[in-house]
């Protein structure tokens, strides 16, 4: 999708008038997960969440020709006073196939207009991978010129056809493309130099070592310190080491890893606005109550408020 093609959306990027994304209770934290509630309604959706307790979402499915879908949204999670924390794209941008890569890059700069469109947090995409068998698959061009100049190339390229008034563009960090490290992250904002690019914080998709593993804690510390005014949303699970001979981190339901979900609340209540908190990858409606169930004990030992 080229600039022109963004732009022929038409009025449905024409948003400053609008309502912002739905406020946050100061000092409260944020946190949200899907629901399993077999409905398209907007409002039904929303009040879903908060009965389960949620005060963050995800965006449900919408395309951004659908005008009255994504107004309808916006206006009932705001009523519900639910934020939305982000729009995945999950497409690889560094696809090999030059036809594939484009179909791909046409799908994130719609996605991030959605996201723009709905008042979402931000869009979240991982920066791809040249795997030609995982799209999320390790391969050594990820990590060197070639892969950050293309992904320097494929962030400005979106954020310039869709020019987002009030969302961001958002790379999940990962442990084998770019970005995998606090460090990196602020490379790419500096050489991708577009305002509405910012950061999508997953700790545990950080974690690429026994020692990041054993010292999480100051892994954690450190992304917050380095990134906390660029963090938009962010990730909830837990990783559990499966021993093998080699090494094996298995994502879990929060709770039953090793990761410090106390320095994770400390660094989210430290941040000048709230920032949602993400459960996702699990199966089931009772695995996320579990997830969800664990986070607000830490959070009530912490005395740190659900919003």
């Amino acid at each position: 999708m080229t600039r022109r093609d963004c732009l022929t959306l038409g009025s449905s990027l024409v948003i400053s008038s609008r309502q912002s994304p739905a406020s946050a209770s100061a000092g409260a934290l944020l946190i949200g997960a899907p629901v399993f509630l077999k409905s398209d309604d907007p409002a039904e959706l929303a009040r879903e969440h908060r009965r389960v307790g949620y005060s963050a979402a995800y965006c449900p499915p919408v395309r951004i020709g659908e005008k009255e879908k994504l107004r309808a949204i916006e206006a009932a999670f705001q009523k519900e006073r639910v934020v939305i924390a982000e729009v995945g794209a999950w497409k690889n941008l560094l696809d090999v196939d030059p036809l594939k890569r484009k179909e791909n890059f046409d799908y994130v700069v719609e996605r991030m207009a959605i996201a723009d469109e709905v008042g979402a947090r931000c869009c979240v995409d991982i920066s791809g991978s040249y795997n030609e068998k995982y799209w999320y698959g390790p391969h050594p061009k990820n990590m060197f010129k070639e892969g950050f100049d293309a992904t320097v190339e494929n962030c400005r390229r979106i954020l310039d056809a869709v020019k987002p008034k009030r969302s961001f563009f958002t790379l999940e960090v990962m442990g084998w493309t770019y970005p995998d490290t606090p460090d990196s992250y602020l490379r790419l904002m500096k050489a991708i130099d577009r305002k509405g690019f910012a950061v999508h914080l997953d700790v545990c998709n950080a974690v690429n070592s026994p020692d990041k593993f054993y010292n999480n804690a100051a892994l954690i510390e450190e992304c917050f310190r380095k990134l906390g005014p660029h963090i938009k949303s962010c990730h909830a699970k837990d990783l559990e080491w499966v021993v093998e001979l080699n090494v094996h981190f298995l994502e879990v339901i929060p709770g039953r890893g090793q990761l410090d979900y106390r320095a994770y609340l400390n660094g989210l209540r430290g941040l000048k606005s709230p920032v949602p908190l993400m459960l996702e990858h699990l199966k089931t409606a009772e695995e996320y109550k579990q997830g969800f169930d664990y986070i607000r004990k830490i959070a009530g030992e912490m005395n740190y408020p659900l919003a």
